[in-house]
């Protein structure tokens, strides 16, 4: 009776003798502690500290304790919460466990989070502090240093406005993801007005722009602002590691889907031939705040965030984003969206 009681349970769960032996555990609670604890004393089956006092308590004292309990399973480390229940007086003790490993990852994103955004705040405000302490100081009657100071104040402000507004939109995808997008949006029109948009940049570095598919509509369910934003951030990106005279990409077309997207798809591909990127790297790059090289980055104006939108804006749109990479080839980036025309007959 007492093991059908403790199988019925939906966590671990582990029943104690009043002599602290082990009573009964269901199978969950063999997947955590192993299969061969059962008549074991509660010294003797588990070993971490932190349990074995809050059991000892529960024992003596009655009540109910709590402790943390680190354990392997096939996912890798789990952070268990461990709750131990007095029966009463010589009854004995039930043990019931409760999985917090995605609460603590959780909870460690958050803190990390803060401790990105704080570092990537911290450094353009301690330039400007330190340049308008310089401008009301000994450069106060300097017009050459105070004309150079005031443009690098300009670009850290900009930096910091960029910063905000990456993480603004981070925010509202995330706070949108679940529900898909239902509009129809032209494809090629957004793809041809962002680089109508960022032709001058294109321009100023000498790259040449070459489009294919951007002709005809190519109608997808979507946001158009954000299709937009991702198609910027590609292209953007492709622009700054492109090169100076280099070359960039732009393809859009239909093609058949795969086990990731079922049916037809349309593939939107941004490519430059640039350095390229080491392929250690690229199952990192949709992370926040992560880069490459930190120092050329920010020198280029990047936030750290514009992949991780694009990914979040692709999975609102129920497609997804494809990195191809070779060093000293440059780099393919592809967005995937399901096609909602029906197949040609």
């Amino acid at each position: 009776m007492k093991n059908r009681l403790v199988d019925a349970l939906p966590l671990p769960a582990v029943l104690l003798g009043s002599d602290g032996r082990v009573m009964a555990l269901n199978s969950l609670a063999k997947t955590v502690f192993g299969l061969r604890i059962e008549g074991l004393h509660f010294m003797s089956a588990f070993r971490q500290p932190a349990l074995l006092e809050a059991i000892d308590s529960a024992l003596r004292d009655g009540g109910q304790t709590h402790a943390s309990y680190l354990a392997k399973d096939a996912r890798g480390d789990i952070a268990l919460e461990a709750t131990c229940g007095s029966l009463g007086p010589d009854a004995g003790l039930l043990i019931c466990l409760e999985d917090r490993t995605a609460t603590k990852a959780a909870g460690q994103m958050r803190r990390d989070f803060v401790a990105n955004v704080s570092h990537e705040l911290r450094t353009p405000l301690t330039a400007l502090l330190g340049f308008i302490e310089t401008l009301r100081g000994a450069a106060r009657d300097d017009p050459e240093a105070r004309d150079r100071f005031l443009g690098i104040m300009e670009r850290e402000a900009n930096r910091m406005t960029r910063l905000v507004t990456d993480l603004l939109s981070l925010s509202r995808v995330e706070a949108e993801e679940r529900v898909a997008p239902t509009e129809p949006v032209d494809l090629a029109g957004v793809a041809r007005s962002v680089l109508a948009t960022l032709e001058p940049m294109a321009r100023e570095g000498g790259i040449d722009v070459q489009t294919n598919g951007l002709d005809q509509p190519v109608v997808v369910r979507g946001d158009s602002d954000q299709l937009a934003q991702v198609v910027t951030n590609l292209v953007e990106n492709a622009l700054k590691y492109a090169g100076d005279g280099g070359r960039v990409d732009l393809a859009l077309s239909r093609a058949e889907g795969d086990r990731l997207v079922t049916g037809r798809v349309v593939v939107l591909g941004v490519r430059d031939y640039g350095e390229g990127i080491d392929s250690l790297h690229i199952p990192r790059l949709t992370e926040r705040f992560y880069r490459i090289d930190d120092h050329r980055s920010r020198e280029l104006g990047g936030t750290g965030l514009g992949l991780a939108i694009v990914k979040h804006i692709m999975n609102r749109h129920r497609g997804r984003l494809e990195i191809e990479s070779t060093p000293g080839k440059g780099s393919e980036f592809k967005v995937i969206l399901p096609d909602p025309e029906p197949n040609p007959q």
